[in-house]
């Protein structure tokens, strides 16, 4: 889903795959981050595993766009 955080900052690993976000091709191995208030727009071109790391961590910080 297209979504952004206002009080965490995700740091995240792509572990596998292969996926578009921010206008970039990432693959596996590649790291991202995304700040507050930075729309996250993820396209999953391959079956991906993700490691996301979110400071402060805040379940309900999460905000989808439709």
């Amino acid at each position: 889903e297209t979504h952004y955080h206002k009080l965490s900052t995700e740091i995240n690993l792509l572990i596998s795959g292969k996926m578009k976000i921010q206008n970039k091709i990432l693959t596996s191995g590649d790291i991202f981050i995304i700040h507050p208030y930075e729309v996250a727009d993820p396209v999953f071109l391959e079956d991906c595993q993700v490691i996301c790391v979110k400071t402060p961590s805040s379940p309900d910080d999460k905000y989808v766009l439709e």
